[in-house]
């Protein structure tokens, strides 16, 4: 039986806010003590991750022991292996933010946001990420009349082209990917799907230094499918992170493990980065931004990782699988599914010919096309039974 142990090689990534959350939501105080990211990143070397991610508020909560603090982590890099592939910056838990960051009303707090950044930005790069995060989740309103939304995108556009010169200028291998959410916590979040963010992004001065990062979570409490966010995000050469999770549906963002909640979605989601219909995957790092419950001890801190870890790796199997059965072969085939890749119009054939051509309407609806069939076969592989 496959052990489904993860290797550098699966290129595994955890943030540290993720297995260092202790706990606390709205309703409730801290149920487990902060976690030291040196820590964080033996513990997930051992578990058998690749790399880690941080919020500059994560790793250096204190600037009077910056140094030490920065000496230490990179000393537990080195010596375990783990590389930082991505950092992003915390711009929701001060109260300066309560208007958000890079759209705050105030002009102050939008310049003190900018710095923030540009500072951690030095960071990732001094530390190797080459990704840089940005979730707006304070950037929105819960009113009509407080916030000029146009107004509010091009101070988001100033400081997305402010921080794409900064990269350029410095010489810094990293590109951004915006992270989008419907809601929460701001009533209202600006970009707040894959698809606002990369209509945003196709008018920034520097499109290609700036791609996304969407996350299961996040899509599916607007209601939307994330197999199919990603796969657009793909299409356009845009999905430069990734954060995986679970959520069951349309609610509050419930940030669990990945494969809880929509397994469904999460075998589809897996099927897209691996490469679905023969197109091309994702080669990035495989990030899960999640909460270990406030049920769970320390231990049920790492039982959560370990989960995350191989429930991908369990639906990567049966995704695998469902791709090689002949009698999957034969559904796709039935289906037509790869008739869709096939041009509408001919190479060197016109509009005329097209219209030209004669159609039977009443025959052509009569056609089945297995639809259920493929999908059951679907189901069984995910279910275990095939």
């Amino acid at each position: 039986m496959t052990s489904y142990t993860p290797s550098r090689d699966d290129k595994f990534s955890f943030g540290l806010w993720t297995v260092g959350w202790e706990g606390v939501d709205v309703f409730g105080t801290a149920v487990r003590p902060a976690m030291d990211p040196v820590h964080a990143v033996e513990k997930l070397a051992e578990l058998g991750a690749a790399a880690i991610s941080f919020h500059d508020d994560d790793l250096v909560p204190d600037d009077s022991t910056r140094t030490q603090t920065l000496e230490r982590f990179s000393k537990a890099l080195a010596e375990t292996g783990i590389v930082v592939e991505m950092a992003t910056t915390n711009l929701f838990s001060h109260p300066v933010f309560k208007d958000g960051g890079l759209t705050a009303n105030d002009r102050q707090v939008r310049r003190y946001a900018l710095a923030k950044i540009l500072r951690n930005v030095d960071l990732a790069a001094e530390l190797g990420a080459s990704t840089y995060v940005l979730w707006g989740g304070r950037e929105g309103a819960e009113s009509g009349g407080s916030k000029d939304v146009r107004a509010a995108l091009d101070r988001y556009k100033e400081s997305m082209d402010i921080l794409c010169a900064y990269v350029r200028e410095q010489g810094y291998n990293i590109r951004f990917a915006l992270e989008p959410k419907p809601n929460e916590p701001r009533g209202d979040i600006l970009l707040p799907s894959i698809g606002h963010a990369i209509a945003f992004i196709n008018d920034l001065a520097d499109p290609e230094l700036v791609g996304i990062n969407p996350e299961v979570g996040h899509e599916q409490m607007a209601g939307l499918n994330y197999a199919h966010g990603i796969a657009q995000a793909l299409w356009h050469g845009k999905l430069y992170h990734i954060d995986l999770n679970g959520q069951h549906g349309p609610r509050f963002d419930q940030d669990l493990r990945f494969g809880a909640g929509n397994l469904r979605e999460a075998f589809w989601t897996v099927d897209v980065l691996q490469g679905a219909e023969g197109q091309p995957g994702y080669d990035g790092y495989v990030h899960f931004d999640y909460k270990p419950p406030r049920t769970e001890d320390e231990e049920g801190v790492w039982e959560t990782a370990r989960g995350c870890m191989r429930n991908y790796l369990i639906l990567r199997e049966k995704v695998a699988a469902f791709r090689a059965d002949p009698e999957v072969t034969e559904a796709l085939a039935a289906a037509r599914v790869a008739e869709l890749s096939e041009p509408t119009l001919a190479e060197g054939e016109s509009l005329a010919d097209l219209r030209a051509q004669s159609y039977d309407p009443n025959a052509l609806a009569e056609r089945g096309l297995g639809f259920e069939k493929l999908d059951q076969l679907a189901m069984e592989h995910l279910l275990g039974v095939r």
